[in-house]
């Protein structure tokens, strides 16, 4: 049980702004409700075992509150809780590695390298703290790396597989020669620190490079953990797919190696697949369904690889793919896995389809931070059946679901899914053909967390030559790049000039920024308001350009989510309004009425998010144009113009 109690003349809690509105549902004039808190006292003159205790009893918001130079080593303790801490925002870890290095006289590498070394990768979120300090390893500039490279030598021969994993990956991004990989991968643990490595690589092409390596080390492989890995690190290059699938697919009858490969496999596109290959993969598959006890069907390999039959079935020969289709009907019913994209607030699947009048079930995966549920409505009624279960909120609803409506024009739902946990929603498919809108109905999350199911009279015929349905909002934009600062930071200057202010607001819009945020007024109160966002961070573009790309790297504390996992299981999601030694209080979604309190004795654990509400990925479906229309429409509603 955690200790959460805090000494007093560290904390005092009155309440915190919530997405820029009170509990109250009024209008605008209410009165936000707003928690002080003021500054903690942190003797940092003390004994370095003192010092840490002091500062590990702190919430992040407090510890950035502590007092910080540059100029001074008894600063040193401070920054290195900041960079280690879980849940703290990148922008925070980048200050730190920077103000360390100066302190000791260091490089930024070394500090980086040291505090992943500290880290325990068997706690989860230790380890995704590792992995956040990894991408900033890993972005760092090919000299700074160079220039450290006995550094990671050393550290990449460590008995810790994931710090050894990161420094190997800093290694390979200034390219090494055949001779030096070898010897990096000399031993068993070097093998499998050096696959993993290539699964870091920020860029495709760097991936792609070590291809045949990773196809050397799966033939000369005699144990099954390096064979595994190989494997999995296959699935992380895209190039050259159906050679991929081609030697991978006689791997599927390999009991010890069938689960990775199934997932490798699923990975490659649908038209990169062999006929010849598959038509082997899906007879095997179909055996192993029929071979399966009942109460082994409900595994996650198991639907991993019913996944992978059903979508093969569209490959093989008419004819064989209804056989098939009809033994798997007689001993497994259609089961579509659905997963939640990290950070983005979308699933990764856009549309699949169902035959009418038959059973399917849907397996919804959150690995998204906030909870997730997901709507099936009957068709063109997405939009309604959302904002009539926002009017719901967590109140009990259709079948006494949170945020579900009652509504004829609900069809099925799940509950809400809490983060990195799921829920398997069965039900008969609608007899009538057409395109049916499933939908997350949490408040806001609908304009952009949506799909369509496609009822279909022969799903084996339609799998042969798919069609893919109409958006069920009306957008009609596909994906164009994903952004980085770098690609726009540049251009900035001569990209927002000249631009339309109508196009720029239309864009914000279309966007859904207005759902979430105000602008002179208007729009929605989720996040902060945008209308003096120029004025606020002083004409700086490309901060403001990042703040949109990158919504993550810089997270306001008020905004920050916390994540409890209780005693009895449970995992519950909210912004903190307050805390002391007996109870919890957050506030679950914007629009919620009243706060959830949760008692102290009930919670296992309480760890903050380093990961922003706002979605990132926003704007990767809009042109450079388009990017710069939006940045220009908000300078022009602050009025300053940068020189």
């Amino acid at each position: 049980m955690r200790y959460f109690a805090l000494c007093s003349l560290l904390t005092t809690i009155l309440v915190v702004p919530i997405w820029g509105q009170d509990h109250d549902h009024g209008d605008d004039s209410t009165t936000r409700k707003i928690r002080k808190v003021e500054a903690p006292k942190v003797f940092l003159d003390k004994s370095p075992r003192i010092v840490a205790y002091q500062l590990k009893r702190l919430d992040n918001q407090r510890l950035l509150m502590v007092e910080r130079k540059t100029d001074d080593t008894k600063y040193i303790p401070v920054y290195e809780a900041i960079l280690a801490r879980v849940g703290m925002s990148p922008q925070f870890r980048l200050e730190s590695i920077h103000a360390l290095a100066a302190l000791q006289k260091s490089h930024p590498v070394a500090i980086i390298l040291a505090t992943i070394g500290e880290l325990d990768a068997s706690n989860r979120e230790e380890k995704r703290t590792a992995k956040q300090l990894a991408k900033i390893l890993l972005g760092l500039k090919t000299e700074q790396l160079e220039a450290q490279a006995n550094s990671l030598l050393e550290a990449a021969q460590t008995d810790n597989l994931l710090a050894a994993s990161i420094a190997t990956a800093a290694l390979l991004i200034p390219g090494q020669s055949e001779t030096e990989i070898d010897k990096l991968t000399d031993t068993p643990s070097g093998q499998l620190a050096f696959l993993e490595a290539i699964t870091m690589l920020p860029e495709a092409s760097q991936r792609t490079t070590f291809r045949p390596r990773v196809l050397r080390l799966l033939e000369i492989s005699n144990n099954n953990q390096l064979s595994n890995a190989a494997i999995r690190t296959l699935s992380f290059i895209p190039a050259e797919p159906a050679d991929t699938f081609s030697r991978l697919a006689p791997l599927i009858s390999n009991d010890k190696l069938r689960a990775v490969t199934v997932r490798t496999l699923l990975t490659i596109p649908v038209k990169q697949r062999e006929a010849g290959a598959s038509l082997k993969v899906t007879s095997f598959l179909v055996d192993l369904a029929e071979k399966t006890p009942a109460e082994k069907r409900t595994t996650a390999a198991f639907i991993d690889a019913m996944q992978l039959a059903d979508q093969l079935l569209a490959i093989v020969p008419s004819e064989q793919a209804r056989s098939f289709r009809k033994r798997l009907n007689a001993v497994t019913v259609r089961v579509i896995r659905i997963k939640t994209v990290e950070e983005e607030m979308r699933y990764d699947i856009p549309y699949f389809a169902v035959e009418a009048g038959k059973s399917v079930q849907i397996v919804l995966e959150n690995h998204d931070l906030m909870p997730h549920n997901l709507v099936i409505t009957v068709p063109e009624a997405l939009k309604e059946v959302a904002q009539l279960g926002l009017q719901v909120g967590p109140n009990k609803g259709w079948q006494n679901l949170p945020y579900v409506p009652e509504s004829d024009k609900v069809l099925h739902a799940t509950p809400m899914v809490p983060a990195d946990q799921q829920n398997t929603l069965t039900f008969t498919a609608p007899t009538t053909p057409g395109e049916y809108p499933y939908v997350c109905t949490f408040p806001q999350h609908w304009y952009r967390m949506y799909g369509v199911m496609v009822v279909v009279d022969d799903l084996d015929d339609w799998l042969k030559n798919p069609v893919e349905p109409a958006n069920p909002i009306g957008s009609n934009r596909s994906f164009v790049q994903a952004w980085k600062v770098d690609d726009l930071k540049d251009e900035l200057e001569s990209g927002i000039r000249g631009r339309s202010p109508e196009i720029g607001k239309r864009l914000f819009a279309e966007a859904s920024c207005a759902g979430c945020h105000k602008m002179q007024g208007q729009g929605g109160a989720i996040g902060p308001e945008l209308s003096d966002v120029f004025e606020r961070w002083k004409g700086d573009r490309v901060g403001i350009l990042r703040e949109v790309l990158e919504p993550s790297h810089k997270v306001d504390a008020k905004y920050v989510m916390q994540r409890i996992l209780t005693v009895d299981g449970r995992t519950v999601t909210g912004v903190l309004l307050s805390e002391d030694d007996d109870k919890v209080t957050l506030l679950s979604n914007p629009e919620a009425k009243e706060p959830t309190v949760i008692l102290q004795d009930d919670i296992e654990a309480m760890v903050p998010s380093s990961v922003s509400m706002m979605p990132k990925a926003l704007m990767d479906q809009y042109t450079k144009d388009e990017v710069f229309e939006v940045l220009a429409y908000l300078e022009s509603v602050t009025g300053e113009t940068k020189p």
